[in-house]
């Protein structure tokens, strides 16, 4: 087979994004614009559904080629990265290309935490404890990553369903301001701590076996391919946005799920890279991938859509209502009591999923 050829079968993912994105933006500019019923919808969105994942699995592939050449903790960073990349991309287009959805932070932000630390964490420790019986890890990074990520979440999806400084469950400018502040100065804090000063806390405390990864790329390629990948993300989720805001509108959806849609698609690579990782026994790179995605969705998700609502004084909605505040609390003192020890086992695992199972049937059981 010609190896032009076998480039293209392998970059499937990001042919097809560049060609779905080729084709709605010249000769069917208008077809989701003109959706009137709920089948058309749903051919639509199940055509940018599949888009966007194969495009999501490309940002991935090269960027786990870029971690393994680079070595830990630096190539998890750049996966964790550039999954955030592709979810602050995907909630900025929708929120400033479809209606104004106050919410849809809030739901993807919360979304992405108990898909993450309810399903992902306890389908990792599950499988993981399945075939090894009980897996461990370094107690320091975890110990870090849980550091910042319980009062960010409070912070941003609890505290302001408290705030007198407005009415609704939002942040005054000048709240705003200070909360995009401190996400980011603790965000780059934990990456001088991740990648500098501190590096040893975030690889493996045993000897686990890592596989040697040698992309069939060098590391500048692999980069290109991974801008390739992202771009037809973050256009293609314009219109993704028109879509959803027709679900939610004319098909009256529930609100939510358009927050749990934008979260399982940037989730799915990362999330099926984490599981694969416990069950090859490197939980420490799994506990990367997944305590750093739910923290770099707080502390980069948070300052970005604060800075859109200012700039284009669009209303951000970020406080959970009262049922979801307590499950979120919950979520985060399970994960506490999980991480704060260094082996995990299934039952960990199990308690996990019950977290996050009761969540689906509070979001979408009403």
């Amino acid at each position: 087979m010609p190896s032009a050829l076998k480039f293209l079968l392998r970059e499937k993912g990001i042919l097809g994004g560049w060609i779905s994105l080729a084709i709605l933006s010249t000769v069917g500019s208008g077809w989701i614009t003109g959706i009137s019923t709920a089948p058309e919808a749903g051919i639509f969105l199940a055509w940018l559904l599949v888009a966007i994942l194969g495009c999501a699995f490309s940002v991935v592939r090269h960027a786990d080629t870029l971690a393994h050449k680079l070595g830990e903790p630096l190539g998890t960073l750049i996966l964790t990265l550039s999954v955030i990349g592709m979810e602050v991309s995907m909630v900025s287009a929708v929120m400033l290309s479809g209606k104004n959805n106050p919410v849809l932070a809030r739901d993807t932000m919360f979304a992405v935490v108990m898909i993450v630390l309810g399903g992902l964490a306890g389908v990792s420790l599950m499988l993981g404890a399945w075939r090894h019986h009980q897996q461990e890890f370094n107690l320091q990074g975890a110990g870090a990553y849980l550091s910042l990520i319980v009062p960010l979440a409070v912070f941003a999806l609890v505290l302001p369903e408290f705030t007198v400084a407005t009415a609704g469950p939002t942040f005054s400018r000048r709240e705003s301001l200070v909360l995009t502040f401190l996400c980011v100065s603790l965000y780059i804090l934990f990456l001088i701590i991740q990648t500098v000063r501190h590096r040893n806390f975030f690889e493996d405390s045993t000897d686990a076996a890592h596989e040697e990864h040698h992309g069939s790329h060098g590391v500048a390629v692999s980069l290109g391919l991974l801008i390739a990948s992202l771009l037809p993300v973050v256009i293609l989720s314009k219109k993704l946005a028109v879509v959803l805001d027709f679900g939610t509108s004319q098909l009256q959806l529930p609100s939510a799920l358009s927050g749990v849609i934008v979260a399982l698609l940037i989730l799915a690579p990362e999330g099926l890279s984490a599981i694969k990782s416990a069950m090859k026994n490197q939980l420490q790179r799994s506990i990367n991938l997944l305590l750093g995605s739910v923290l770099a969705t707080i502390a980069l998700t948070v300052p970005a859509v604060l800075t859109i609502g200012l700039v284009f004084n669009h209303e951000v909605h970020l406080g959970l209502r009262p049922q979801e505040s307590i499950l979120l609390c919950v979520m985060l003192a399970v994960s506490i009591l999980t991480f704060g020890s260094t082996r995990t086992n299934l039952l960990q695992g199990a308690v996990h999923l019950l977290v996050f199972f009761f969540w689906l049937v509070l979001a979408f059981g009403s």
